[in-house]
């Protein structure tokens, strides 16, 4: 067995109120003037003003740029690579959901690395060198404050490029669950399913390990008991607490092994369809899972124990988890493509595109069961409702 390369951020400050020890962590690991990357939303909410607040009461010069967009592109990032420039940024503070903290990453590696995004795109991995990243999440479904990737959409050709690396891995992170309690129910189930494909996924990998595979399980067990909670009143302390653990558990499991085919196809949707990320993986997962069962029983029967499902046999068990993810999907009122407003005949002609691209990302190539070509259109035929 090959040794695995971990890799976590360096500082973790984790709980309710975490947020307001950011100017904290940042003094304390020797930096002064933080870009503050953000989005519009969390700007007029009032979220990042509080940031800056916490980082000018530490004395740090902050300045914000709240010009992410979601699923950034290369376009996206131009406004925001002049703004660490013209700010002579020493480090970047991601503060939102995925979007945001995949921007802060690539910012952080472009800004010292120089070149464009492209030259990050997996087979590549970047060691370095980059701007140090602090991640502060307000989502609890990306894990990306704990993870050496950064997805970022070419927008010359619609590609969703993962980049990956040490080099796009928050040196720390600020875990504050109190920054979800806003968040509506259609974002806190699709990143909630979200959170849940990263744990399940880690697990199953062909590159699964025994570090990365405790997290993943945590995180099942976790989320099987809070999703619904949340789902039902966001208000829910000790659930939103959970999910959020959960969320950079998985982060940290996946990151340390790797997702597979449901990102692998994913990320195409997301790029041609603007679905959000959580929410593409959301329809995605069902149909995958039932493809990928038979490939790796005793794995999936792992995961249906860490789910809370009861069972004689490891097969009973792993079909047993298929059917529970489909009704918590029902449950979540997840919608299929058709329900979504997609259009079957684009649907059906971006197919074959779409398998090529999920091929070319090598998510697909590290699921139990490898798909070809062919698989993979058949599978969004299935799941398109």
């Amino acid at each position: 067995m090959t040794a695995a390369q971990i890799g976590l951020p360096r500082r973790l400050v984790v709980g309710g109120g975490a947020s307001a020890d950011v100017g904290r962590v940042v003094r304390e690991l020797g930096f002064a003037r933080p870009l503050v990357v953000t989005d519009a939303f969390l700007v007029a909410q009032g979220t990042a003003a509080r940031v800056v607040s916490a980082l000018e009461e530490a004395g740090c010069v902050p300045a914000v740029f709240d010009g992410t967009v979601p699923d950034p592109t290369t376009e996206s990032l131009v406004p925001g690579l002049e703004a660490v420039r013209a700010h002579a940024a020493d480090c970047v503070i991601g503060l939102g959901g995925g979007s945001p903290l995949d921007t802060a990453k690539a910012l952080a590696v472009l800004a010292v690395g120089g070149g464009s995004m492209r030259d990050y795109k997996a087979p590549t991995v970047t060691p370095g060198p980059a701007l140090a990243v602090i991640a502060i999440p307000t989502t609890a479904g990306s894990g990306s404050e704990a993870t050496q990737f950064s997805i970022i959409t070419d927008s010359a050709s619609d590609e969703k490029m993962l980049c990956p690396g040490p080099a796009f891995l928050p040196v720390a992170a600020v875990v504050d669950y109190e920054l979800t309690l806003s968040m509506p129910a259609r974002l806190t189930a699709d990143t909630g399913v979200d959170a849940l494909t990263h744990a399940i996924e880690a697990y199953v990998s062909r590159r699964a390990n025994p570090f990365a595979d405790g997290f993943a399980l945590s995180a099942i067990s976790t989320i099987a008991k809070n999703i619904r909670r949340v789902y039902a009143d966001g208000h829910d302390r000790p659930a939103r607490e959970s999910m959020m653990l959960a969320a950079t558990q998985a982060g940290i499991a996946f990151s340390n092994s790797s997702v597979a085919l449901v990102h692998g196809m994913s990320r195409p949707i997301g790029a041609h369809f603007h679905v959000a990320h959580g929410l593409s993986n959301a329809m995605l997962l069902p149909a995958v899972m039932r493809f990928s069962v038979g490939a790796a029983v005793s794995r999936y029967a792992d995961c249906a124990r860490a789910f809370g499902i009861a069972g004689d046999t490891d097969a009973a068990l792993a079909q047993s988890l298929v059917t529970a993810i489909e009704e918590l999907c029902a449950d979540l009122e997840v919608p299929t493509p058709r329900e979504y407003g997609i259009e079957r005949s684009r649907w059906d002609q971006l197919a074959p595109l779409m398998a090529e691209q999920a091929l070319a990302s090598g998510s697909p190539g590290n699921n139990p069961r490898v798909p070809d070509a062919a698989q993979i259109v058949s599978l969004y035929d299935e799941m398109y409702g």
